[in-house]
Formats: C-alpha cells, structure tokens, sequence
C-alpha cells in the first residue's frame, strides 16, 4: 500500500473544513467540463455462502470492505480472514458497514464450502458474505473494479494468485482505500479510515 493512500484531502464546504478519504481510480471529467466523474464498482450478481443473491443493491447505500481469497488458500488467506474479523467486530452491530470476501476459486467453494469457511471465523449473516459464482465476472471485476490481482495457474502451489489488499468502498461504490490484509496496522488504519468515512458529507 502505497503511503499517498494514506493523505487525506481537505475540502471546504460552509466555511467549515472537512477531512477526506481520497477516490482512487481513473478520473474523467463529464461533457461539460463541471463534474468530475469517478471510477466505480461495475455491476455485479454472485451467490453468498447461503445461496441468497448479492449484488450492487445489497451494498447500495453502504460501505463496505471487499477482498479476494479462495478456501483451501494456507498461505495468506487464513491471516486474512482473521483480520476481517477484527473488521466485523469493529462494526458488530452497525448494519450500514458490510464484508464481501469474492472467492478465486469458485469451482470448488461451493456455497457449502463457503458455508463451512464463514463458520471458522464466525462470518456474521447478512454482514459478511463470501462470494461465490461465474469465475469470468469474479477475476474482472477484481482486475477492473477493485483494481487487484486475480489469477489461475500461476505456477504457484496452491495454483492461485489473488492481491492480500481489502478495498474500502464507499456508498457511492467508489474505492477509496487499499489496505494490506496481512498487516494488523493497516487493518486498524481501515477500521479507522471507515470511521472517517462514515462521517464524510454524503454531497462529496
């Protein structure tokens, strides 16, 4: 993660500073040279570890933290997990913050399989969902949504290549954090960072 994710920019607005997550992606400006237009989450359907249907209506409105991984993953996936339980725990009983965990191997985590996965850690239903479904949309929406690494046969043992980053995403379905998933600092930089998030003016 590099360290200009980590500025935040101020705006003002009413006389009154306010503190900013950066939008990261491709920026465009519209036709009329007024607005500027930000990289966003393309549209989307996969299945969840209870077989209920996921999309961008379930996100919309919310913010939500997305990463990719795969169930017989021993490397850094278990770490992972565990990190994002921090994340759960941290915003337990807030509704308006979820978790989508997209599997890179969706021939094998079944929803069964991701059912038993979400048990280890204790995946909260209707907070976090693990994510399963066609395999195409799953590694481009990671290549060109969330802007991460998601590959097969890499020459890797485990035979899968996915980022360790989690994507901060705002209600707009704008990314406006990366964050190592590995590294327990960067995981409580996330929590902090949704924090800040969650206070930003809805107008920005």
């Amino acid at each position: 993660c590099s360290s200009d994710l980590a500025l935040f920019i101020c705006s003002c607005k009413d006389n009154k500073a306010t503190f900013k997550l950066p939008v990261l992606g491709e920026k465009t400006i519209n036709v009329n040279g007024t607005d500027t237009i930000y990289h966003q989450i393309s549209e989307f359907e996969l299945i969840n570890q209870y077989g209920e249907k996921v999309s961008n209506q379930t996100v919309k409105g919310k913010i939500y933290v997305a990463n990719f991984f795969f169930a017989t993953c021993q490397s850094i996936c278990p770490e992972m997990s565990t990190n994002l339980t921090t994340v759960q725990k941290a915003f337990e009983k807030d509704d308006s913050l979820l978790i989508l965990s997209h599997s890179v191997n969706p021939m094998h985590d079944t929803v069964e399989v991701l059912k038993n996965y979400a048990g280890i850690y204790s995946a909260i239903q209707n907070k976090w969902h693990l994510l399963t479904g066609n395999k195409a949309l799953i590694y481009s929406l990671a290549k060109d949504s969330y802007l991460v690494n998601a590959l097969e046969d890499d020459g890797t043992p485990e035979g899968f290549l996915h980022s360790e980053l989690f994507l901060l995403i705002d209600a707009k379905q704008r990314i406006r954090g990366m964050y190592d998933g590995t590294d327990k600092p960067q995981v409580l930089k996330l929590i902090e960072d949704i924090k800040i998030l969650k206070t930003e003016d809805k107008s920005l």
